[in-house]
């Protein structure tokens, strides 16, 4: 579908309206492959509506969105469809079935989208169990596991179809800092091998700048530039400024404590 650094998800001029309120005013934004882009901004800035764009689950009411060069307005369901195999996806919720195992949990998306056998599909999820750290925990349900490894479990499934593009909304609500720190480990871990595009809605912020090759601030309706957390960082944008102020302080002030949370990076 695509090469190293072609961009396969281009946002132009996006536009979106609930009602009277103006969600997406022209948000523009370019993902390229092999990267991580990582959203930011305050709660109700509209991330998650450009996640969802993105997805094709929202139409814009202006503007286009074009994944691997493909207009999702323009796609029928068929093409839809296609285009959402290439797709991962990591909810803020983790949205696992209580009924379910966790080795049904991440078999699911193979039975639903493949014509794969059970023994190409065990072969399939043993591994990915075994790449988030999960062996022996096949027949549990997600009620008997934490919320690091039910995050775990997400993540496995998001990646058993092997996606091109994995998207992240809100990764590590509700862990604590050390939970939070496996998981951006596994994201850092499977990306280096498995070579996926990343978008991730994150409020996580400065750890999430770890794993970023470039960052975007939403804010009054729009992406606030897209680049990487040094620049980002150093912004002389007014409204990037600030929110480096109000989320994190004095510049590189805890650098030294995050260079041991990361010394396995």
């Amino acid at each position: 579908m695509t090469t190293e650094r072609e961009i396969v998800i281009e946002l132009n001029q996006v536009e979106k309206s609930f009602g009277e309120q103006k969600v997406l005013d022209g948000v523009t934004l370019q993902v390229k492959a092999g990267t991580t882009t990582v959203i930011v901004g305050a709660s109700g800035q509209g991330k998650s509506v450009i996640l969802k764009h993105m997805l094709g689950l929202m139409k814009p009411d202006a503007g286009e969105v074009r994944v691997f060069g493909e207009d999702l307005s323009r796609a029928n369901k068929h093409k839809l469809r296609q285009i959402r195999s290439y797709f991962g996806v990591l909810f803020q919720n983790v949205a696992l079935f209580d009924s379910m195992s966790v080795y049904d949990n991440v078999a699911l998306p193979l039975r639903e989208r493949t014509h794969d056998n059970e023994a190409e599909i065990r072969d399939n999820v043993e591994e990915k169990l075994a790449l988030m750290g999960l062996e022996g925990h096949g027949n549990k349900f997600p009620a008997q596991l934490s919320g690091g490894m039910q995050k775990r479990v997400g993540l496995a499934r998001a990646l058993v179809l092997n996606p091109k593009v994995v998207f992240f909304d809100e990764p590590t609500t509700g862990l604590d800092v050390s939970k939070s720190n496996e998981i951006y480990r596994l994201f850092f871990e499977t990306q280096a091998r498995l070579n996926y595009t990343a978008v991730i809605v994150s409020h996580d912020v400065p750890k999430i700048f770890k794993l970023s090759d470039y960052v975007a601030l939403m804010a009054e309706g729009q992406l606030q530039g897209c680049m990487s957390p040094e620049a980002f960082q150093l912004s002389d944008n007014p409204l990037i400024r600030s929110f480096v102020t109000e989320t994190m302080g004095p510049i590189y002030s805890s650098e030294t404590e995050e260079s041991l949370l990361y010394e396995t990076l």
